[in-house]
């Protein structure tokens, strides 16, 4: 879904398209479950999202901030500055999210997780603020 001046809110089209290669088998025949797992169907291998994303990197300085210029680290909770869309899933302003992981994740996403009832996302750092 398209933002304010065309920029893109949040993606988890990223993980359906291009997931990675099983690390147990090599095969490529594997999937994103929609939520916050990769599964290979043919050895019946899943492993988290979080072991094939980035851990740190912004730019040269590694360091995130808010949209209201605090910093944020790993394992920090965020809550929403804004309400974001994502084809059917509207996460509400307001809505609190646990346990982020922080990278680099295109599109201008520096923020992973999982949001309990509506599945993975990467988010702006832009749209959060630190709880």
């Amino acid at each position: 879904m398209l933002g304010e001046g065309g920029q893109r809110l949040l993606s988890t089209r990223a993980l359906e398209d291009n997931p990675p290669d099983c690390p147990k088998c090599a095969g490529g025949n594997t999937y994103f479950d929609g939520v916050s797992l990769f599964v290979c169907p043919d050895c019946s291998h899943d492993w988290p999202v979080a072991a094939d994303t980035p851990q740190e990197t912004d730019g040269e300085s590694g360091v995130f901030h808010d949209g209201f210029g605090t910093v944020l680290q790993n394992g920090d909770s965020v809550i929403l500055s804004k309400e974001l869309k994502a084809g059917s899933v509207v996460l509400k302003k307001g809505t609190k999210v646990k346990s982020i992981r922080l990278g680099s994740y295109g599109d201008g996403h520096d923020i992973s997780c999982t949001i309990p009832g509506k599945g993975a996302f990467h988010l702006k750092t832009q749209f959060v603020k630190k709880a």
